[in-house]
């Protein structure tokens, strides 16, 4: 039987999963978490340099762990990275322990969010937005396999976002906000 009490955010770098993802456990009083956040806490450096030293590689397989012990918790609401989905068991721990929420952003919109970030590795390219099309490409229907709400970000304001998101929830679950 799927969990609800959790509520994971999936989507491409840049569509808002950690503001998100604060804002929505807040507002429901849940335990905010962030699988990015978690790895650089454990390792003591920044994803680019777990790039750097393991390759994707390694870090997908820190990025698999960390997942696992953190959706074996409850009521949380948990930002994952943009590349989560790539691996099935990822796929499968999301479908199983929580709702899983898609915030779909256009490349467009997501380089011109993240065009000064120097913090993301997949993007220290001579064309980020084209590195952002095949991403887009590549795991838009992996997000959306996965996903139990799809919430089209765009440029929205991000607390009309949330109340949107509570509402799909809601309706979903019967959530009490």
């Amino acid at each position: 039987m799927k969990n609800t009490n959790n509520i994971f955010l999936v989507g491409l770098m840049g569509a808002g999963k950690t503001t998100v993802a604060r804002i929505l456990a807040r507002r429901l009083d849940r335990a905010f978490l962030d699988t990015d956040h978690e790895i650089e806490r454990r390792t003591g450096v920044k994803i680019p340099v777990i790039f750097d030293i393991e390759g994707e590689s390694g870090f997908r397989l820190r990025e698999e762990q960390t997942l696992a012990e953190l959706a074996a918790r409850d009521n949380i609401v948990l930002a994952t990275g943009g590349g989560i989905v790539l691996s099935e068991a990822n796929r499968a721990v999301l479908r199983e322990r929580g709702l899983v929420v898609y915030l779909r952003a256009q490349p467009r919109d997501l380089w011109y969010r993240t065009r000064h970030d120097k913090n993301r590795p997949l993007l220290q390219t001579q064309d980020p937005l084209g590195r952002l099309q095949e991403l887009f490409d590549l795991r838009d229907p992996l997000y959306t396999g996965v996903a139990d709400i799809i919430i089209e970000t765009g440029r929205p304001n991000v607390g009309p976002l949330v109340s949107q998101l509570i509402t799909k929830l809601e309706s979903l679950c019967k959530l009490s906000a």
